[in-house]
């Protein structure tokens, strides 16, 4: 097997021109291995498409859709993690059709959003496998696509590599859709993202200059599910256009076990992977010493976290626990991005230390990132997200949509070749976001603006993501941060459990009122808890470091707490059963019921939202 660098490609416009050049210039280089874990405790068997195998599967799947489907419509991915989901998602290009990422049935909790996507996408065929075929066939008898034919399914391991002889790829224009990246629904209900080739292509190049891996091969590692925007970019598009190995594992065999991720971080040369806040400290916590002794991560390159606010103590604790098997001090990289954006925004480059942010709280809540004084311990902790990746991205004022200087806290405005072209079927909606336009004279910046609903600023060149415009918590009008009040919350007792927790305010008759809703730990029961006790820590806390009353403390059962389908914490979602009665009542400690669950089996992020 070829083992020198690949070159790099041509400026091929669409993805599945990078695939076909690869197959001819280097086909025996791997391109995609999917590691297996069949058992507890597995070492995982791995599955490997070299690049010739990727083109010829790409095609006969893509002939087999062609037959299905028109030039334009849209094709809904429902497989499970793995090589297929892969050739699914590029056949559906090489076929000149609309991918719509998605998920197999039975995803706890979001059974009704995949229908709801479904019905909005309207797409004509599915793919799938034979592994999931019943649950998706029952799905498609119940979905409703609003098109006189039913939902062809297609399962992507069936199809022969015959299909592919006599065929020829459909040519697709760069500004045609390639692929509907509906959002995870965080704040609101899930809209599907038109993401064009040239968009794909654009932010894959982005993404590998700001991590290095334009000017050097690496391995992308990746676990994060492919219907997720970061899965699907990191760990195909780029890999893609670079024509550099990209090894996947389920979501499921990270959770279960985490050291598997680590092992195959250390197992590649140069490897480059992402994943959420949550994980790095899930590692910290599950992986043992005994599972410690054979690892190795001298070469790992970048690892992203993109997950909202990005908080230094992260990475530190990381670091501090696989220092010693050769991980790199600069090998964390904090970033930002989001789907209407393709994904990746703003990125620290590897190699680099991490940019480290003690800002003033009281400051912070008025609209100002100002620096902390070295001895406060109300200090708000906050990594720099680096610079923009290919991209320009200013600070608006939300209402006035003037230009905001460093230093002061505003909206995050987005422009770039990597920007969407707006949201499938809601043009009202689109031209809202995806049309902004800055007031001002002369000096202002041109052109259309992506509005991203997040808050931040710039402080020496770099971007502080300070949370969502939509989840302030305003109460006499001093401004709370969500993720603020959730950290001091999950800090005040080690019953709460951490990263399960809801801040969020809702109407009073003297104003908003903050509320925190909380699972409490699997460890023990809520029968067992000494609830009052809890809900006394937790407002004692809030009160001494955020000078703010909570309303209301809900502790509830694991699993309790609403999550979005990239395993988000959804504070819109819980508000509304919060507010809905949806938990328990009973004075002053609150004990929860259990509404219906809405954990998702990969727990992922979406970058920094």
């Amino acid at each position: 097997m070829d083992s020198r660098r690949p070159p790099l490609a041509p400026a091929c416009r669409t993805l599945p021109q990078y695939v076909r050049h690869w197959a001819e210039t280097t086909p025996d280089r791997r391109a995609f291995t999917f590691v297996e874990y069949p058992a507890p405790h597995s070492r995982g068997v791995h599955r490997t498409l070299t690049w010739r195998r990727l083109d010829l599967r790409v095609r006969a799947l893509a002939a087999r859709l062609a037959e299905q489907a028109e030039p334009g419509a849209r094709v809904a991915l429902l497989c499970p993690q793995g090589t297929e989901y892969v050739t699914g998602f590029l056949a559906a290009l090489t076929a000149g059709l609309v991918a719509v990422p998605l998920y197999p049935p039975g995803l706890p909790g979001h059974s009704d959003r995949l229908s709801g996507v479904l019905a909005d996408a309207r797409p004509a065929a599915v793919v799938t496998t034979s592994r999931v075929r019943q649950e998706v066939r029952d799905l498609c008898e119940r979905a409703v696509n609003g098109a006189d034919k039913p939902m062809r399914i297609v399962c992507a391991d069936e199809v022969p590599d015959d299909d592919a002889q006599g065929w020829r790829p459909v040519d697709a224009d760069a500004g045609a859709i390639a692929y509907l990246q509906y959002t995870s629904g965080s704040t609101r209900a899930p809209a599907g993202v038109e993401i064009t080739h040239a968009n794909v292509v654009a932010n894959a190049r982005q993404a590998l200059t700001a991590y290095g891996a334009d000017a050097h091969p690496v391995t992308c590692v990746g676990w994060l599910p492919l219907y997720h925007d970061m899965g699907l970019v990191l760990s195909v598009a780029a890999p893609v256009v670079r024509g550099v190995l990209s090894v996947l594992m389920d979501p499921a065999a990270f959770l279960n076990e985490p050291v598997r991720w680590l092992r195959l971080l250390g197992a590649h040369p140069r490897t480059v992977s992402a994943a959420p806040n949550f994980a790095y400290d899930y590692c910290v916590g599950a992986v043992t010493d005994d599972q410690k002794t054979d690892l190795r991560l001298d070469s790992v390159t970048a690892l992203i976290n993109g997950s909202e606010p990005v908080r230094p103590g992260t990475a530190d604790r990381f670091h501090a626990t696989f220092a010693d098997r050769g991980l790199p001090a600069t090998a964390h990289c904090p970033s930002y991005g989001l789907a209407e954006a393709t994904v990746f925004v703003s990125a620290a480059r590897p190699g680099e230390p991490l940019g480290r942010f003690a800002l003033d709280r009281d400051a912070l809540a008025s609209g100002k990132a100002l620096p902390a004084r070295p001895d406060d311990p109300r200090a708000v902790l906050l990594a720099g997200c680096g610079t923009p990746a290919g991209q320009r991205v200013r600070i608006a004022d939300p209402v006035t949509r003037a230009v905001l200087s460093e230093g002061e806290v505003g909206e995050i405005w987005v422009q770039g070749p990597n920007v969407g072209r707006g949201y499938w079927n809601r043009e009202e909606e689109s031209e809202r976001v995806f049309g902004a336009e800055f007031a001002g004279g002369s000096d202002a910046p041109g052109g259309r603006w992506l509005r991203t609903g997040d808050l931040g600023a710039v402080l020496d060149g770099q971007l502080i993501v300070t949370g969502r415009l939509k989840d302030l918590v305003i109460v006499d009008g001093r401004n709370h941060y969500p993720q603020d009040l959730e950290a001091t919350a999950q800090e005040a007792h080690p019953a709460v459990r951490r990263d399960r927790l809801a801040a969020f305010a809702v109407p009073g008759a003297a104003g908003e009122r903050a509320v925190v809703v909380a699972e409490h730990v699997r460890t023990v029961s809520l029968a067992e808890l000494d609830v009052r006790a809890v809900v006394r820590a937790v407002r004692g806390a809030v009160s001494a470091r955020h000078g703010l009353r909570l309303a209301d403390v809900v502790l509830v059962p694991p699993g309790t707490v609403a999550r979005t389908s990239s395993g988000k914490v959804s504070r819109a979602l819980t508000r509304a059963r919060y507010v809905e009665g949806a938990y328990t009542q009973g004075g002053d400690a609150k004990a929860g019921g259990t509404p219906p669950t809405d954990t998702a089996a990969g727990a992922t992020s979406r970058a920094a939202r």
